[in-house]
């Protein structure tokens, strides 16, 4: 992602301890009616995971009702009712994002040291493959379903490789023209980029592997987490500049935008409720938007989460929100090799913070 936090921002500072609450179960939180578009987002669990490792990407698995963190060298698996980890996928070097196929029974998960994606098998967490991709650095991946093909986006290749989902084979490669971030699929046939660099979105066909369109984002600077609204055709990108910009799928058109908070990673919308989310780890909220018009949309709240909470994951079955951060230690001094320290993150204090409407 844009801020990898296998490096934390200077802006973080050490986290506020916060109580732990009583977990809920899979079957209340099922049980729980559909939130209405007013909803009171709150934090109801911070559970304590540990472990060593860095984080960027963490996916929900619904059918499993488990959680996938990425951990810099290997991915964590965590039961979402217990908040237990049930399984740890090694040998994933720098380690961004985790991309699930679940009609193939499969994961996919990106790593960007080693240039490689490493495929999973869902039921029991062993690998089956490991592919090369066509450019350094892959960081998102994302499955998508009309071509049934995993597609990641390399940072250092500022290119996209496709690999048929099924026979773990690369079917082509489609030059970007500037660093990709995240990216969303409207399942028929159109699949959208964020590109970091030239404050852009851009359209891709997956099958003819061709790049569609290229729309800018006036006023968005480097663009990072995407959602997208299939219903009403707009996407939503988290921007650099603390705000989140909505466009139109088919025109590329900026219709507008609503203030978020510092450090945006990660986007998502809830298709139930009409809902979008924004990550900002920065600023420690979560930024929850709503439609109130044609091309307006209005901030609904901000909810306290904590600083370094940037990525994000929604369980749409549930409307719960995941999130992941940790507790940082002081700021080192500048020196010469490194005039821009960063502060460290504490051994043993990652944690994910549950979100419930």
């Amino acid at each position: 992602m844009r801020h990898s936090l296998f490096s934390l921002s200077l802006s973080l500072l050490l986290v506020a301890g916060c109580a732990s609450h009583v977990p809920m179960s899979t079957a209340s939180a099922s049980a729980a009616s559909k939130p209405s578009s007013g909803s009171h987002y709150h934090v109801v669990r911070h559970i304590p995971i540990g472990g060593e490792g860095g984080w960027d990407y963490l996916t929900v698995d619904p059918d499993g009702r488990r959680l996938f963190l990425s951990r810099g060298t290997h991915v964590m698996v965590m039961d979402l009712a217990s908040g237990k980890v049930v399984g740890d996928i090694p040998h994933t070097d720098g380690v961004h994002g985790i991309a699930l196929a679940p009609g193939l029974g499969r994961a996919f998960i990106s790593n960007g040291r080693s240039s490689s994606v490493m495929i999973v098998d869902l039921a029991n967490l062993n690998p089956i493959a490991e592919v090369k991709t066509t450019g350094e650095r892959p960081d998102a991946i994302i499955y998508e379903p009309f071509s049934k093909r995993v597609f990641t986006f390399n940072a250092g290749g500022k290119n996209t490789t496709a690999i048929d989902a099924a026979t773990g084979t690369v079917a082509g490669t489609i030059a970007l023209g500037g660093k990709p971030e995240f990216a969303a699929s409207d399942g028929a046939g159109r699949l959208y980029v964020n590109i970091e660099d030239t404050n852009e979105v851009v359209a891709l066909d997956p099958v003819a592997l061709t790049v569609a369109s290229r729309w800018p984002l006036a006023g968005c600077d480097e663009p990072s987490g995407l959602a997208i609204d299939r219903i009403h055709g707009r996407l939503f990108s988290g921007c650099g500049n603390k705000i989140m910009a909505v466009s139109d799928i088919r025109s590329g058109k900026m219709l507008t935008s609503v203030p978020i908070g510092e450090g945006v990673d990660a986007n998502a919308f809830d298709p139930a409720t009409g809902l979008a989310f924004s990550s900002n780890g920065g600023a420690g909220t979560l930024t929850v938007a709503r439609m109130s018009g044609p091309d307006r949309y209005e901030v609904v709240e901000n909810v306290p989460t904590a600083r370094g909470a940037r990525t994000m994951a929604l369980d749409e079955s549930t409307h719960y929100i995941y999130l992941v951060t940790a507790q940082f230690g002081p700021t080192p001094d500048p020196t010469a090799e490194r005039p821009h320290p960063r502060p460290p993150a504490i051994p043993g204090t990652f944690e994910v913070i549950e979100v419930a409407p």
